[in-house]
C-alpha cells in the first residue's frame, strides 16, 4: 500500500501528506519563534532586574560616599570644591567595572536643584542642600513659645498660603486640642470619611501633610511630579501658564523636617550653657573661655536678674567689684537667649551699703561688640545639649521664606540679600562675625532690639544635609534613585531619612548625570 490518500471513488490523492508537513513545519516554527522570542524577553528582563539590583548598589555606594566626604572639616570641604556645586567630587563617580563588559561602568551622581534668591528653579547643580535653608515645620511651636505669633507668620510666608491652612497645620503640629482661629483639631477629622486622628505632634515625613485640611498634592508638590527637585520638560507642558514660578515645585521646595546646627565651639566642645543651673560648674565652664568680670557678671544675672538703672542710682561699675559671690545659691534667674548679656545691667550684694545694692553693668555691649562678639558667640548658649534644632539659614535661604521671620522688614531683606554674596577674605575683620548670625548686628544692618526679636529663629549654616543620589551605567539601563538626610550634629555622621525613589522617573539624562569624566 503507498502513501498516498484515495477519495470516495478509490481515486489517490497526490501531495496531502506534504501539505500537511508544511503546516507542521510552519506551526513547530512559530512555536520556536514565540518561545525563543518570550526567552529573549525574560532575559532582557532578567538583565534588567538584574541592573536595578545593582544600581541600588550604586546608590548606597553614593550614600556612604557623602557621609565620608561630610566627616571633613568646613576648610577641608571648601578646598574640595564645597557642597554647592562640586561636579569634581559629586557628578559621574566610579563605583566599578561590569565583569562582563569592561566597557560598561557603574557610577553614581549627586544631584541637587539650583534655586534662584526667590526659591525658583534653575535647572541643576552637583552638590547637596543644607536643611536649615528650608523652614522647619516641627519647630513651629517651639517658636511659637520663643516668639509669639511667628508660627503663623512664617507659614504665611509660603506662596498661596492661606491663614485656614497655616492654622491647621499648627493645629495638627501641637499637642493640644484648642482650636486656633481657623484651625481644626479631631473632632474636624473624625467627622471625616474614613475617618482619623489629628497627629497633635511632629510630622514623620512631609507627605503627611496631605492629611491637613486643605493641603492639595498641587501645593504641597507642584508641577514636580517625579520629585526629584527640578522641573522637567514633561512637566512643564502646558502648565507653567497656570502656576506661577515660586510654585513651580510646591511648597516642598521650601519645607524640612530635619534642620538643625551643631552647638559646639571650635574645639568641637559643647558650649557653655548660661542656664545651667548647678553655679559651681557654671563657674568652672565660663572661666575656661571667659575672664573673671564676664564670669562674675554671668552669675550674678543668673542670682538677682536684670536690671534697669534709674537716674538718682550711682554709677554702674564692674563685675569684678563682687568680692566674693555664694556658688550654693539656687539661681532665679535665666537667660533666652545669649544677648541678653548685651547692654545688661545687674545687681549684687554691697559690702558698704546693705540699702543700696552695686549695679553692675555687662562687659559686653553695642559699643565693643566686634571685640566681644567672637568670643561670646563661640562659646556660649542657651540650648542644652549638642545641637539647635530648626533655625532657619540666613546665608542660603529663599527671600520669601526670610520675610516670614518676625522683625524682618524688605529693606533689611535687600541689605541680607547683597551681603550676603559677598566674598569675604578678612579673618580678623567681618569674616569672623559671618560665623554667626550676629553679623547682622555687626554690621548695622538690624538694631539691637530686632537682632533679639530675630535670633531664636536664624542661623547661618545647619550641620543636616540632604542629597538626591543617582546610580547607574553609561549605557543608561537600570538605573536606581534615593532621597537621603545625612545627620553630621553627631561625630559620625548619620542617616536620619531615606527614601528608595526608583519607582519614579528620574528626569536626569545620561548626559546630565555623566559618563566620560575623567577623575
Amino acid at each position: 500500500m503507498n502513501g498516498s490518500l484515495r477519495t470516495a471513488n478509490g481515486r489517490p490523492r497526490h501531495g496531502s501528506v506534504l501539505l500537511i508537513v508544511l503546516v507542521s513545519v510552519v506551526l513547530m516554527a512559530l512555536a520556536a519563534y514565540t518561545f525563543t522570542s518570550m526567552m529573549l524577553v525574560e532575559d532582557e528582563a532578567s538583565r534588567l532586574v538584574a541592573r536595578q539590583v545593582q544600581a541600588k548598589y550604586l546608590v548606597d555606594s553614593g550614600v556612604d560616599y557623602v557621609r565620608l566626604f561630610l566627616t571633613n572639616d568646613y576648610a577641608t570641604r571648601q578646598a574640595k570644591g564645597g557642597l554647592w556645586d562640586n561636579s569634581l567630587y559629586f557628578q559621574a563617580v566610579v563605583v566599578g567595572v561590569d565583569p562582563t563588559d569592561p566597557e560598561l561602568i557603574g557610577r553614581f551622581t549627586i544631584v541637587a536643584p539650583n534655586l534662584d534668591s526667590d526659591g525658583n528653579p534653575e535647572g541643576f547643580r552637583y552638590g547637596l542642600v543644607d536643611e536649615s535653608s528650608k523652614l522647619n515645620l516641627n519647630i513651629l511651636t517651639f517658636a511659637e513659645n520663643q516668639v509669639p505669633g511667628s508660627g503663623r507668620q512664617l507659614l504665611m510666608a509660603l506662596p498661596e498660603m492661606t491663614e485656614d491652612v497655616a492654622d491647621a497645620i499648627l493645629d495638627w503640629l501641637d499637642v493640644d486640642e484648642d482650636l486656633r482661629d481657623y484651625g481644626c483639631e479631631g473632632g474636624y477629622y473624625q467627622g471625616l470619611s474614613p475617618p482619623y486622628a489629628c497627629k497633635n505632634g511632629p510630622l514623620d515625613s512631609l507627605d503627611e501633610l496631605l492629611l491637613v485640611r486643605g493641603v492639595t498634592p498641587q501645593l504641597l508638590f507642584g508641577l514636580d511630579t517625579n520629585r526629584n527637585g527640578i522641573l522637567d520638560q514633561d512637566e512643564m507642558f502646558g502648565n507653567l501658564s497656570s502656576t506661577e514660578p515660586d510654585m513651580y515645585l510646591g511648597w516642598a521646595n521650601y519645607l524640612t523636617l530635619y534642620s538643625k546646627e551643631s552647638n559646639l565651639n571650635n574645639e568641637g566642645l559643647v558650649r557653655v550653657n548660661l542656664n545651667n543651673p548647678d553655679l559651681q560648674q557654671l563657674y568652672t565652664d565660663l572661666r575656661a573661655h571667659y575672664n573673671e568680670e564676664w564670669t562674675r557678671f554671668i552669675i550674678q544675672y543668673r542670682l538677682n536678674g536684670p536690671y534697669t538703672p534709674r537716674e538718682d542710682d550711682p554709677e554702674p561699675v564692674p563685675a569684678t567689684q563682687v568680692l566674693e559671690i555664694n556658688l550654693d545659691q539656687e539661681p532665679q534667674f535665666t537667660f533666652s537667649q545669649v544677648l541678653d548679656l548685651v547692654d545688661a545691667f545687674t545687681t549684687a550684694d554691697n559690702p558698704d551699703d546693705s540699702e543700696q545694692p552695686l549695679i553692675l553693668r555687662s562687659p559686653i555691649s553695642t559699643l565693643n561688640m566686634q571685640a566681644t562678639f567672637p568670643n561670646l558667640m563661640a562659646h556660649a548658649t542657651t540650648f542644652a545639649g549638642g545641637s539647635i534644632p530648626g533655625r532657619l539659614n540666613i546665608m542660603q535661604a529663599p527671600k520669601r521664606l526670610l520675610l516670614g521671620i518676625p522683625g524682618m522688614t524688605d529693606e533689611i531683606l535687600e541689605q541680607i540679600m547683597t551681603r550676603r554674596e559677598y566674598e569675604l577674605d578678612d579673618p580678623y575683620g567681618f569674616d569672623i562675625h559671618r560665623q554667626h548670625e550676629t553679623w547682622l548686628l555687626v554690621e548695622g544692618i538690624v538694631d539691637l532690639t530686632t537682632m533679639r526679636t530675630m535670633m531664636p529663629l536664624i542661623c547661618v549654616g545647619g550641620d543636616v544635609y540632604s542629597a538626591e543620589i543617582v546610580g547607574y551605567y553609561d549605557d543608561g539601563v537600570g538605573t536606581s534613585r534615593a532621597e537621603v538626610v545625612v545627620d553630621t550634629t553627631i561625630p559620625i555622621p548619620g542617616i536620619l531619612f531615606w527614601r528608595d525613589k526608583s519607582h519614579v522617573q528620574a528626569g536626569y539624562s545620561i548626559d546630565v548625570l555623566g559618563i566620560d569624566l575623567i577623575r
